[in-house]
């Protein structure tokens, strides 16, 4: 059963082309120039398309 609250974060930093994942109890992941980034078991499926965000 999952708990309530955010089970996954992203901040787009659109002027350096980076990504920052926020997962409970895990460290931030930034991920540089992504080409998508993915929903993961949160969203399953989801995946944004970073060209049309940069």
């Amino acid at each position: 059963m999952k708990q309530p609250g955010v089970q996954l974060g992203w901040l787009i930093d659109r002027k350096q082309h980076q990504v920052y994942i926020y997962r409970p109890g895990k460290p931030e992941e930034c991920l540089d120039n992504p080409a998508t980034v993915s929903g993961e078991s949160v969203l399953p499926g989801f995946i944004l398309n970073m060209n049309k965000v940069w």
